[in-house]
């Protein structure tokens, strides 16, 4: 067998088929393809699991549809023929959940501390259902109790009002704000004085927007979905789009029955990148067929990207010189690169300074597999690089966004139809609430826009993101935590440490849909203030109201729910942010609830203050609503240079600020690499289940992911439950314990575990040089016996009437 056959995904094994039973926690090979009747009996569970199985099924009628909500999950953009069922698994159990019947009223925090509900574990808060009612932390009691919608804004404002300096306040954002609700926070807060915007994207792409503002002037993506009809090969690099993006398996599917490659580089042997039964297509249905997704699969070890990826460029160098010596056509688009870029001959000369031996190291790749990726690549005359995770969360993360960035430059392919550049964002509207303004390095012209629009005078001072917001609150610079959406207490690395600095603040105040562990990490007092969700009615003044939200490839459409609401007494977060900014800032002229009676004159804001959104209501209002230009696909390079830039960072120069990271006295020990995932049944920090069909664990979260020859060369046996340790050089002990040992598909030396249960290992101080992500998918670690957890077979699902005798597993 040649080595590129060795790189083939799996097909479909004769394995039969395992009767899932989640009464109990297990390990058992999942030999089905991704999507299929598994996907389909997943919704209906969890349609039923909330109660909302007829309801449930009606609603994901209008997921994804013109005149429909947007899917609270991912940010995959949808089709332009829409299909009735237009939604994917994940979608589903996002959907089922938040229309569920189940409600977390007054009457069940009164009959429940806070300290008790810290105990339980996050699938069960996320399984006692919608927020109705405003609640106030009361310590005396350690209890939530009722507080009136106009209480909880004064005492918002008072608290505000009473700090020395706004920037001792930090405002933060989920991905999961509208575009008009983000627009609004974003003018109270600057309106209030601060740019202390800490946003979900300072842990997931930053590093994306950075590097590609670096490279081609703007931090988004170039591609459509309509480049993925003409693309001839895809490589995706560090993500999971069974797990994370599975509405992108159809596009994939798509490609590969067309002829395209696809292309996986990722650590980990991920089953939505290697089949896909598309649950759609009924032959496949019936037959129990599938379409193979990758044609070659290549693993580098964890944090290997970035040599793999000069590896590509260095091969491209040589061959392009071997082809213009004999006289052919060279490899590079020279006239491309002359007429649009800047540093490309720098960028070459760093390339032969790095040696084949450090990118063979450093990768994990062996020269065979380098070189045929790198021949892939060469041959392809449209290529889409996609990415998520893998890529963005090291210490080199912005490094590796500026490779992928060279080598399509390097062979004009960018502003090429079916070619690009395609990161794939998680949330459905992070995106777009970057684009609103929340930003904590706010460019000038946007500040000088707001200002001459609202007549204000926005603060100049750049402010905080997730990792010095963190810092500030420990220390005490920041004393009040606003969060629309989210689960900052444990989407955030350095768990104990986040935790503490949150419960140093005078305020936190959480906008939320569903209980979740960072209300029960309370400040000297805290608010939970519950919000409409995606799915459900918006009556305001003038009728019902619909949301925008922008995708991650720039097309900006409406959003207008249809449940009635889960409570009576919930409030839109545009209305939210409205009365807090109307409590806060009495003198303020912005007619700030006037906005709120039409998001329409929101719209018609946001077309005064960004150009791009010129005739934002007409544009919006058609099916499908309309796309935001790139500039680099009309040539525009918005660089300081006016031209795309090429960027390189010495490859020793990156692993050793990776390997410096962690301390010298465990150089004896063996330090693996571990990079923290998502389960099957976990969308961001959102648990819907204990299981992970795809990866084969059932009722469980606390295991670990290992290479065979690691368990073996360890002392360690398949099922031996074992504490895994962080070694950084800060001398703070970091350790989680009773993980269990599973073999896994995963190179040497490298480990995979769930977060948020591995957050805590993740050191605030280890974090992308420029857009300071934290590294959570390169963590260096060392295992230790451990033993089993108590209880370690029972099934965490309880009924709320007997919540009080429910054990953590």
């Amino acid at each position: 067998m040649n080595d590129l056959e060795q790189n083939k995904p799996e097909t479909e094994g004769q394995e039969r088929h395992i009767q899932k039973n989640t009464n109990f926690a297990r390990i058992e090979p999942y030999t089905h393809p991704a999507g299929g009747w598994g996907a389909l009996l997943s919704v209906a569970r969890n349609l039923k699991r909330q109660e909302v199985f007829a309801k449930g099924s009606i609603t994901l009628m209008n997921i994804n549809q013109p005149t429909g909500f947007d899917c609270p999950g991912c940010a995959w953009p949808e089709k332009k023929d829409t299909h009735v069922f237009n939604f994917c698994e994940n979608g589903a159990k996002a959907v089922a959940f938040e229309a569920t019947s189940k409600r977390v009223t007054p009457e069940f925090f009164a009959h429940h501390t806070v300290s008790w509900l810290a105990e339980q574990n996050d699938f069960y808060l996320e399984d006692l259902g919608r927020l109705t009612d405003p609640i106030r932390y009361d310590a005396a009691t350690d209890k939530y109790i009722p507080i009136s919608w106009d209480d909880a804004f004064k005492l918002i404002a008072q608290h505000l009002q009473a700090l020395d300096h706004p920037d001792q306040a930090a405002f933060y954002t989920s991905g999961r704000a509208s575009n008009e609700a983000a627009f609004l926070y974003q003018l109270f807060v600057r309106s209030y004085g601060t740019n202390n915007f800490p946003d979900c994207s300072n842990m997931c792409h930053e590093t994306t927007s950075i590097g590609l503002k670096d490279s081609i002037g703007l931090g988004k993506g170039t591609v459509t979905l309509d480049d993925f009809d003409q693309a001839d090969t895809v490589f995706s690099f560090g993500h999971n789009p069974g797990t994370n993006h599975p509405r992108m398996l159809g596009t994939l599917r798509e490609v590969s029955r067309r002829g395209g490659n696809i292309i996986a580089i990722n650590p980990i042997k991920e089953r939505g990148l290697e089949r896909f039964q598309d649950p759609q297509a009924a032959i496949e249905m019936m037959t129990n067929g599938s379409t193979p997704i990758s044609r070659f699969y290549f693993q580098p070890k964890i944090g290997g990207d970035y040599a793999l990826l000069l590896g590509m460029m260095k091969h491209l160098h040589e061959w392009d010189k071997q082809a213009i010596l004999t006289g052919k056509t060279g490899v590079f688009d020279r006239q491309y690169i002359a007429e649009n870029t800047v540093g490309f001959d720098e960028m070459l000369k760093e390339v032969d300074r790095t040696e084949w031996r450090d990118i063979y190291q450093y990768s994990g790749l062996s020269p065979e597999n380098l070189e045929s990726i790198a021949k892939m690549f060469c041959e392809s005359e449209r290529s889409i690089f996609c990415w998520g995770m893998g890529i963005t969360q090291h210490r080199h993360g912005t490094a590796n966004v500026h490779m992928l960035a060279n080598l399509l430059l390097a062979k004009g392919q960018i502003g090429r139809p079916g070619a690009g550049l395609c990161p794939v964002r998680g949330h459905s509207n992070v995106q777009g609430d970057r684009t609103m303004g929340i930003n904590e390095l706010p460019s000038e012209k946007m500040l000088d826009d707001i200002d001459r629009v609202f007549n204000i005078k926005s603060p100049r001072k750049h402010g905080y993101g997730v990792v010095e917001t963190i810092k500030a609150m420990y220390e005490g610079d920041v004393k009040v935590f606003i969060a629309l959406g989210g689960n900052f207490a444990v989407a955030t690395p350095d768990t104990p440490y986040t935790q503490e600095a949150l419960k140093r603040c005078s305020l936190v105040v959480n906008i939320a849909t569903k209980l979740n562990r960072s209300h029960l990490v309370c400040g000297k007092d805290a608010l939970v203030l519950p919000c409409l969700g995606r799915t459900e009615l918006d009556k305001q003044l003038k009728g019902n109201q619909a949301i925008s939200v922008e995708d991650s490839m720039s097309n900006v459409h409406l959003s207008a729910g249809r449940n009635e609401p889960a409570s009576k007494n919930l409030l839109s977060e545009p209305d939210i942010v409205a009365r807090m900014a109307e409590a806060t800032l009495p003198d303020s002229k912005i007619k700030w609830r006037w906005y709120v009676e039409d998001y329409d004159r929101i719209r018609d804001s946001i077309e005064e203050v960004f150009e791009e959104f010129k005739d934002f209501n007409g544009r919006a209002y058609q099916p499908g609503g309309f796309h935001l230009i790139h500039p680099a696909n009309v040539k525009v390079w918005n660089t300081p240079a006016g031209k795309a830039q090429f960027l390189i960072t010495p490859l020793t120069q990156v692993y050793n600020d990776q390997e410096n990271q962690f301390s010298a006295q465990y150089t004896k020990s063996k330090v693996y690499t571990l990079m923290t995932i998502r389960s099957h049944d976990q969308y961001n920090t959102t648990l819907y289940g204990l299981d992970d069909r795809y990866r084969g664990v059932f009722g469980q979260r606390r295991v670990l992911f290992i290479n065979q020859q690691d368990i073996e060369e360890a002392g360690f046996v398949a099922d031996q439950w074992v504490d895994i340790e962080s070694v950084f050089s800060d001398g703070v002990k970091r350790v989680v314990k009773s993980f269990r040992i599973v073999p896994y598909n995963i190179p040497p030396g490298s480990l995979a575990a769930y977060y948020p249960e591995t957050n805590p290992l993740v050191a605030l101080s280890s974090h992308d040089q420029y857009a300071k992500i934290p590294a959570s998918k390169s963590v260096p670690v060392i295992l230790h016996a451990g033993d089993a957890p108590e209880h370690f077979n029972l099934f965490t699902e309880v009924d709320p009437e007997n919540a009080e005798k429910k054990v953590e597993i």
